[in-house]
């Protein structure tokens, strides 16, 4: 059954949300799935749409990659309050089938729960390994540090989920009335800065020599400087979220002397994570100097809803 959301007007005190995350939505993060509205075993967000999976009670505020992980990126306190429970220690290992008995009841991995006034709670799950920097009693104000966005507990990308609860009920910061609302800019939020929402959209573009593993791709550890004018192909590819069935991801290649490759792909299906790519060998042995260009294209019912551009130069 699905996530359950109240009414606000119940409560009396309502809590505001700063974001829990220090990146740039849009840019350096991105909301990867939101609250749960549909209470059979389909899945709905609070716009009506697919980013949500069946119960999913939190909204997960995801990374870009995996290198951004390394890099470190802060977990922030969304509001003051006390701290009421931590954990930490948990291995920040991409879950899978095979070692899902490692977490078994950890699903949340390394975390934090915060206590607001009016009864209100907020939880922060997927935390990296030894970062936690809070402890049980300890005072925090809204933006401060809780730790660092991990990939600890049942998670397959690095994101940190928040979930907000009144008591036991979970309460969608985006809809905490329990209303699904299909208008971009909802009246009723818990948010002080309501988040952009993105229907779907591209996370990252790049260059390879070869069609390149899914895992290096969301790793962000592909180099374009190993593609040089001896390199057998060139292949433009995309990381995409929240792509549907039916959606078109259009590839444009332009090299020194003009256009050297065009293509699109139809999405079969909704997936919540995505890669594609599309390229051409060399017709001679070796690439012309110069500068090349890529450009990705979503789109959904003939509409762009994002694009995004490379470029790489080969000497």
């Amino acid at each position: 059954m699905g996530a359950l959301v109240v009414p606000t007007f119940a409560f009396g005190q309502e809590l505001r949300l700063g974001l829990p995350i220090d990146c740039t939505l849009g840019e350096t993060c991105y909301i990867q799935q939101y609250v749960d509205h549909d209470p059979s075993k389909d899945a709905s967000d609070y716009r009506c749409s697919t980013l949500s999976y069946e119960a999913h009670k939190g909204t997960d505020f995801a990374l870009n990659s995996l290198a951004q992980m390394q890099e470190g990126v802060a977990v922030l306190a969304a509001a003051d309050g006390r701290v009421a429970a931590f954990r930490d220690g948990i291995e920040d290992v991409l879950y899978t089938p095979d070692n899902a008995f490692n977490v078994a009841g950890k699903e949340c991995g390394n975390g934090v729960v915060i206590n607001h006034s009016g009864g209100w709670q907020t939880q922060y799950c997927h935390l990296k390994k030894g970062s936690v920097s809070v402890v049980k009693g300890q005072n925090v104000k809204a933006g401060d540090m809780l730790g660092q966005v991990g990939i600890s507990g049942k998670t397959q990308f690095p994101h940190v989920h928040l979930s907000v609860r009144k008591g036991n009920l979970v309460i969608d910061p985006f809809s905490p009335k329990g209303r699904l609302s299909c208008d971009p800019k909802p009246q009723d939020t818990l948010w002080d800065d309501l988040p952009i929402y993105e229907p779907g959209g591209l996370i990252s573009v790049g260059f390879s020599d070869s069609v390149p593993e899914f895992d290096d791709v969301k790793a962000g550890i592909l180099d374009p400087d190993n593609i040089t004018t001896a390199s057998p192909a060139l292949v433009l590819y995309v990381q995409a979220f929240g792509t549907r069935t039916g959606d078109i991801i259009r590839f444009h290649i332009d090299g020194p002397n003009g256009v050297i490759h065009e293509d699109q792909a139809e999405m079969t299906r909704n997936q919540a994570m995505v890669m594609r790519a599309s390229g051409r060998k060399s017709k001679r042995r070796t690439w012309n100097t110069g500068t090349y260009r890529g450009t990705v294209e979503l789109l959904r019912r003939g509409t762009v809803i994002e694009t995004m551009l490379t470029e790489i130069e080969l000497k």
